[in-house]
């Protein structure tokens, strides 16, 4: 029982990571400084990516795009 705990906290902060490293990434260098598209490094994004994983990640950006229409 404990084994499955750990390795979904693991799995968890995994996604996590990989996640916020992904929207650094996409802010960087995929969208323009100056573009309303970027998503924040938060605790918000990084509960989503940790949760959702990479399609949480989608989701947010997915959000962020919704909100200029």
């Amino acid at each position: 029982m404990g084994k499955k705990i750990g390795m979904a906290v693991i799995r968890f902060f995994v996604r996590a990571a990989v996640g916020m490293a992904l929207i650094f990434v996409v802010n960087s260098y995929v969208i323009p400084a100056d573009s309303s598209i970027n998503v924040g490094l938060n605790a918000v994004s990084f509960l989503t990516s940790g949760i959702l994983g990479v399609p949480g990640v989608g989701l947010l950006y997915g959000i962020m795009c919704y909100q200029i229409l």
